[in-house]
Formats: structure tokens, sequence, C-alpha cells
């Protein structure tokens, strides 16, 4: 055959060998060649942490691509019709269907697996026994991911933290470079756990480390919560998840391994992932630091196994941590009269559990009240410095800290001086409760109390967390602090004195008197722009783009009121007061609501029912009664709500964004001009397709677990247009020339920047002849001598009038080019709504 193909015989198996010669990594020039090379000297090691284990294949057939331009993956689990029949296999029976595996026991099946370009091997944590039966892992796995702003030595250092946790359980950890980004820690079992008991474990462990470190650990799935933090995932111990084999290519820019390492390397300063000539040499100088991993673990596994001889070292049992793992951490038992036990906390180790509450006073180095109710086989804990809100007029700081024993429900007495939390401490109230809602930012219970104790009887209290921290399961009392507010709400219909009442449908905190329209106003969340490939494989929801005027209304019932601002703060209510009545009888539907602070567009649409920026910038900046009466009958304005920042005086912008939007469906209800659009859950094409039928700018990408970051622009919410639109200021004009003699010509662009206006082009066309007059009747009075811009052409320059750089308009265009100009622009119009200090380019 050709240079570029050959016929192989691997362990008595013929198996032919095409294209050699393609690269694979084209930043390194790696052909399949040299993955193939790789993959037959490193097969001894590899082969002894995948045997026996079903294969998932990550394939680059055309090569992993570079940095700029990825190249496609193909995920297979399925084995093909075509594979041959020696490759050593077994099924899996999934919900709907039947997946064959490969499984790597083999270098024959290691060079197959090469030729299909399947650069990554990814494998679960437990081995098929010898009848096919899964058997319970033989190793538990931790995925140590940095987040934005962190890198590998940040990981390194969360990886010596879980290594004492997992040695005081009776573990042995070892690292891995994943090649990727992280660090993985691997560490053996005896078989005697499910895959549900280790996963459990490892979440306990994950939360545990969070608890103690909460600048450095973040242990929630969300990504959004990430940034600054190393992610301890916990979740890949799960039967059905996978991890990147030891030794495993990973198909980046660069062929870079995951590569086992020793703990004194992972000390270094000078600590760097490994590319495939670095583990080759390493292997060749010493052998496997994770040779301990698999010592032993073949002599009952299914089928033939690497060869390898176990060392015969047993694996370590699993010491289970659990809920109170961070209370038993701050306390002696010797030398404190709390309860300290022994035992996993019930709910962990299967008990049911109740729905006791108490309330103690307690005397420590400054007075507070601690707010503890039953959950899941412990006492979930807030601490109170300033008390238990005795109206629905008060809110109370509430400080998340870590769960207590369900003992300490009777708990009183004094914790002596040098102990955690030293001083008094005596029941207030207990008794127990009933529960609306349990989630991991709001919780809200009706407690029963003793009749002549604190509560005076029955009460009912909503916990809202306005911190990003560990939610409602566990916690610390570590800083920075896992803030949250606790609301005294009024009863529910038909409770009084001890009645028990069942869950309102929605569960939102209810005032017993409407508060006054917010005292502090927010600013609106901004959206980066961007493409479909900026959304990756997270969880989105998408809206439509409205092509209008951003503004937040504040409605308050009580007051028969509605007040609108512009993202700026400033008040447009008098220019569309047609808005007023309809967001008003939107808010009432609902009973429970006397407030609420709404998120929005003021939108006007044409005859065709497409929304026109033309048309509502005849609105713009009207105050006169009679002209706004007469513009709102020429363009009447629509207002297309998106999402909920407040509901009686509690901000919810510290909800994720699916929490907000049902809030929202579950407060408003659309009415006449108040509208309020259908969300696409995770359908971008769809959103997109519905967006150009109906005429729209494009849609906004909003990630399901965002936040609300108040007046700041965030990657959580993406808008991606069908036609690309730039804000810019205008510095001035050129005159125009033949029948625009008399008037305007171009306008002169730009964007500031932190050394002066940055000139961006001109613009000439889309204007009407009523804009022209306009547009030279607002510059003539911000005339100039000098230029604005600290950068514009001479050619440009020739002829032109400056003017002072304080408006603000919107041109659209066809693309930037090499140069930072605006290539074929045209006019939109006047953006009165903004300044420059808001603009970005989109």
């Amino acid at each position: 055959m050709n240079a570029s193909s050959q016929v192989v015989s691997v362990e008595g198996h013929r198996i032919t060998l095409t294209h050699l010669d393609k690269v694979l990594y084209p930043e390194t020039g790696t052909t399949k060649a040299d993955v193939l090379a790789y993959y037959a000297a490193i097969a001894e090691v590899l082969i002894g942490h995948a045997a026996n284990r079903p294969a998932t294949r990550k394939r680059w057939v055309h090569g992993v691509g570079t940095s700029e331009k990825p190249g496609p993956m193909f995920f297979q689990k399925n084995l093909e019709p075509s594979t041959p029949s020696w490759v050593k296999r077994r099924e899996i029976q999934h919900k709907d269907h039947v997946n064959t595996y490969p499984l790597v026991n083999d270098l024959a099946t290691l060079t197959w697996l090469g030729q299909m370009s399947a650069l990554e091997i990814h494998v679960p944590q437990w081995q098929f026994g010898r009848t096919g039966t899964p058997r319970n892992p033989d190793r538990l796995v931790l995925d140590l991911d940095p987040g934005p702003g962190v890198g590998l030595i940040e990981c390194a250092a969360v990886a010596r933290l879980a290594r004492a946790i997992l040695q005081d359980m009776g573990l042995d950890p070892m690292p891995l470079t994943s090649g990727s980004k992280g660090i993985h820690l691997y560490a053996a079992l005896d078989l005697s756990y499910s895959s549900d008991q280790v996963s459990a474990v490892a979440h306990e462990l994950a939360r545990a480390l969070e608890a103690d470190h909460r600048d450095l650990v973040v242990s929630e799935m969300k990504r959004s919560v990430r940034s600054g933090k190393v992610f301890v995932d916990w979740s890949q111990n799960n039967a059905a998840k996978t991890t990147i084999t030891p030794y495993s290519l990973r198909g980046r820019s660069h062929p870079m391994v995951a590569a086992p390492r020793t703990w004194r390397e992972l000390a270094s300063a000078d600590l760097q992932q490994l590319d495939y000539k670095q583990v080759l040499a390493r292997v060749k100088r010493r052998e496997d630091p994770l040779a301990q991993l698999t010592a032993g673990s073949f002599e009952h596994a299914a089928g033939v196994g690497s060869g390898r001889a176990g060392s015969g070292r047993a694996a370590a049992a699993l010491v289970t941590p659990d809920r109170l793992t961070v209370y038993r951490g701050k306390r002696d038992a010797s030398k404190t009269p709390e309860p300290v036990p022994v035992a996993p906390a019930g709910a962990f180790a299967g008990e049911k559990t109740g729905q006791s509450f108490v309330i103690q006073e307690h005397h420590a180095r400054s007075l507070h009240w601690d707010f503890r109710l039953e959950h899941d086989g412990v006492l979930v804990s807030w601490a109170l410095p300033r008390g238990v809100p005795v109206s629905p007029a008060q809110n109370r700081l509430a400080v998340h800290v870590e769960d207590h024993p369900l003992q300490y429900g009777s708990f009183e007495g004094n914790i002596p001086v040098g102990q955690y939390g030293a001083g008094d401490v005596s029941i207030w109230d207990r008794g127990d409760y009933e529960l609306e809602k349990w989630r991991a930012d709001e919780v809200i219970v009706t407690l029963h109390g003793e009749p002549d104790a604190g509560l005076g009887g029955t009460a009912r209290f909503a916990l809202i967390r306005t911190s990003a921290g560990h939610g409602a399961r566990s916690g610390s009392g570590s800083k920075p602090a896992d803030n949250w507010l606790i609301h005294r709400m009024k009863a529910s219909a038909g409770a009084s004195g001890g009645s028990r009442t069942n869950a309102r449908p929605h569960g939102g905190p209810v005032a017993d008197s409407a508060p006054a329209p917010p005292k502090s106003a927010y600013s609106p969340m901004l959206a980066a722009a961007g493409s479909e490939a900026d959304l990756g494989d997270d969880d989105w929801a998408f809206e439509m783009k409205w092509d209008g005027m951003r503004a937040l209304a504040y409605v308050s019932l009580a007051e028969h009121s509605v007040r609108l601002d512009t993202r700026n703060g400033n008040d447009v209510t008098a220019s569309y007061p047609d808005l007023v009545p309809d967001l008003l009888a939107a808010v009432a539907t609902k009973s429970e609501t006397d407030t609420a602070v709404l998120d929005g567009e003021i939108v006007v649409v044409d005859k065709r029912g497409h929304p026109d920026f033309g048309l509502l910038q005849t609105r713009m900046k009207l105050t006169e009664a009679r002209e706004v009466a007469a513009a709102s009958k020429r363009a009447p304005v629509q207002f297309m709500l998106f999402d909920l920042l407040e509901v009686n005086g509690h901000a919810l912008t510290a909800l994720i964004y699916s929490a907000r939007r049902d809030r929202l469906e579950a407060t408003v209800i659309a009415t006449g001009s108040t509208q309020l659009p259908p969300r696409f859950d995770g359908d971008f094409s769809g959103a997109f397709r519905a967006s150009r039928q109906l005429g729209l700018e494009g849609v906004m990408a909003k990630r399901l677990d965002g936040r609300y970051t108040v007046g700041r622009r965030s990657h959580d919410w993406v808008k991606i247009k069908h036609v690309r639109h730039q804000e810019v200021v205008v510095g001035g004009w050129r005159p125009g020339r033949g029948n625009r003699s008399d008037t305007i010509g171009s306008l002169l662009l730009g964007l500031p920047t932190d050394t002066g206006l940055r000139y961006v082009g001109r613009v000439g066309t889309g204007f009407g002849e009523r804009d022209l007059t306009d547009i030279r009747s607002r510059l003539t009075r911000l005339v100039q001598k000098t230029t604005p811009f600290n950068d514009i052409p001479i050619p440009d320059a020739q002829g032109a009038v400056w003017v002072h750089p304080t408006l603000v308009a919107e041109v659209e265009f066809a693309e930037w080019t090499a140069t930072g100009r605006l290539r074929q622009p045209s006019w939109r119009g006047w953006r009165p709504d903004k300044i420059s200090g808001d603009i970005t380019i989109d």
C-alpha cells in the first residue's frame, strides 16, 4: 500500500491503517501516525485504567482544527456494525434502547480506535463483572474545574484541601492533570458501595469544601456562580457519567494528555498540563503514579485484562462524610455541652424527616437569635443579628450558617469560653411548621409555636437569599456570609391562631399593606452582543429582541400609580400615559401583589405588525398633554414585559432567570398594551426563524441559571441580530451637494474612548426630508470650532462642521472594516434615551 496506508498485525489481528499522514492537530503538525504511535507506546498503562469499562469515544475524523476554528467532533457510544468481531464488547440497557460499548482491554482495540481518530476515551468509575453485570465502583473521582479568573494553581490548592479530607476518610487520593484546564483526583474503593452512595459522598465532600472555602470553591452545577472559583464536580461518580481515561489524548488545539501526576509536582508554582511527548518521556523514566488505583482490580473483572497483576493492596473502604461534617469540625465534644453526634445525619442515612423548628436566643459575642428548621434530617440554620421580625413592615437580615443536629432543637445551656459560639443559649420558641416552598433561594413556612413563647402562636415567614451562597441545604459561618432576608408575611387566607392552611399556588411574600414605590431605582441589566456560536452547550431560553426603548415600570396598586424610567433613570411616564392603566390592570389581576418593578421594552408597531423605531421616535420626549394625546393615536405603544425585579419590596434579582420568569408569569396577566411575549426554551433555530418572520431585530438568549446583574452588561444575556446595528455619537457633519446642497450631506460618527472620540465613519443614507431638517436644527446649536475626533482622516475632515459630541444616534450597517470603520451604514434615528457613556461596540 502507499505510504499513507498500511496493513498491520496487532496481537494476531489484521488492521488496515489509512490516512496515516493526515494532520489531526494542525497547530503542532501531529498526524494520525503520531497518534497511533503514542497509543501503542502508552497502551500498557492506559489499558490498566480503561479495561472492562464501557468506552465512550470522541472522534475528530477531520482533525481538531485550531484554537480559533475547532474541527467537528463526533460523540460515539454505540458500536457500528462494521466493528471487527474480535473487539470485546458489552451491552447496557438504557431507558428505551440498548447500546453496545467496546472494552479497551488490549492493544489491538486501542489501535483500532486510533485508526478511527477516536482521540478521547471516556469511561465510568465501575467495571463489568465476569458475567457482564456492572459492579459497584472501584474508584471515586473529583473533577476540579477552574472557573473564569482562576487556573491550574488554584485547582492544585483545592486538590490539597480535598486530599486532607479524603485521607481523614481513610482514602489515598492520587492527582491527574486533565489535559484540558483542571485536575482530577482518584481514590481506590473496595466495591462496598453503590454508585449512588459514592456520588452522594462526593457531593457532601464538595459541599464541605465549599462551606469552609467559599472564596475559592463552588459545588453548584450552575456556570454563572463559578467565576473566580474552582468547581468541584462530584457528579462524575454517577453510574451513567464518564471521565476521560488516564493517559488518553485530548481533542484540543495541542495534543495534551490526561496525565497522572505526583503530589510533589502539584506543589510546584510551574505546574502545567502535559502533552503526549512529555508523557511518553515520563513513562520511560518512572512508574505510573496511578498504579495503586488499578492494583488488584482485575482479579474478578470480565474478559481478558491488561495482563498486569494486582499488587495485592486492598482498596480503601469509604468513610462517609455527612450533613454535619462542618458542624463537628467546629466543636469539641469533650469541651462543649452542645450535642455532637458521631452518627451521620438522619436523612443522609435514609431516615424520614420531620417538620420541627426552634428559635434560640444566643448571648454570644453579640446577641442574636438562631432560626432553625428541620429538613433532610438536620436543622437548617440561620443567625438573625437583629432578631425575629414582629410585623410585615420589618425585613431582617438572616445569615445562613452550618447545619445543626436535630438534638440541638432541645439544647439550652452555656457554651464555654474559648469554644465556638461561646455564651448562653436559651429556647425563645419551638414547635412544628408547615412547608409552602423550599428552594435553594427561597423558603416559605408557617410556624406553630407555643402560645406563651416568643412568637405568641402562629407566624408565617419567607426567607429569601440575597447573596450568592450555598443554598438552603448546608452552610458555614465562614466569610463571605451567605446572606438572606427574613420577612414576616401576613397569614394565608383562612389562617388564624393555631389553624393550619394549604400553600398558596405561587407562594410569594405578601405585606399587610402596599409599600411606597421603591426608594432606590434599579439600573437595567444589559446584554452582550454575540452569535449562536457563543451559546456553547449551556441551557438557554430565547425571547424576541424588540426594536424599541428599554424601560423599567414601578407599579404601586395602593397609590394607583406607575412610573416609567429609561435605562438612565429618566422619568418618561408623561410621554406614555397610555401604558399606565394597562400596567395597573396587568398587576392587579394577582390580588397578592401590591407593588412590582417590571423590566421591558416600549415599542410601536406599524400596520404590518412589525416594530417601527422611527414611529417610536415621534413619541420620544413629548410631554405636553395635547401633543402626547395626538401622538398616541398616530403611534400607540406597547410594553413588552420580559423580567420581574421586585415584588412587594422584595428584590428578586438574586433569583436565576427561570425562577424570575416563572414569577413574572405568575404575577402579571397580559392586558391591552401590556404584553407578555412567549419564550422559547432551548430552541434557538425556532426562535431565530420566528424572529425573522415577525420582522424583528433578532433574539435575546438568556441563560436559564443566570442572575440579574443590575446595571451591568453580562454574557448571561446574549443579543443575536439579523442585521447589525450600532449606537454612535455624532461629532460633526459635511454639507450636502446637488439637491442636498443646502442641508446635511453626511454625518461624522464616532465611539467614545478614554483618549477621546474615535472616528468610525460617516453616514449619508437612510434620511427622510423631515430627518434632515430635524438633524440640522439639533446640530446647529452644538457647533464648535475644533474637531472632537482624535483620529479622523484628512479627506473625511475636509469641509466639516464640528459639533459638541453629546447626541447619540443609531445606524444600521453591513460589517466592521479591518480599519475599524462602519461599512455601508444607514441612518436609523436618534437615541434620546441614551448618553455617550452608554455606548459599547455591538
